[in-house]
């Protein structure tokens, strides 16, 4: 379980978030854990370090997302 303001890195890699598909490279984008928006499965909201063609949060699975 990860905690708001807790730094991660995110597998981006082969999802397609508002339109814009991340190619099989963006395995370690840095970011920030906002909030938690589902319990089952799990799920959350990350503020990337960079954005990504005007892309600044993300909503990804637990799985996906490895503590810093």
């Amino acid at each position: 379980m990860f905690q708001p303001n807790q730094r991660v890195k995110v597998d981006l890699s082969n999802m397609t978030i508002q339109g814009v598909s991340f190619s099989q490279n963006v395995r370690e984008a840095l970011g920030t854990i906002v909030h938690q928006t589902s319990a089952d499965p799990p799920v959350y909201v990350v503020e990337l370090l960079f954005s990504f063609k005007g892309i600044k949060r993300v909503e990804v699975p637990e799985d996906r997302i490895r503590p810093m």
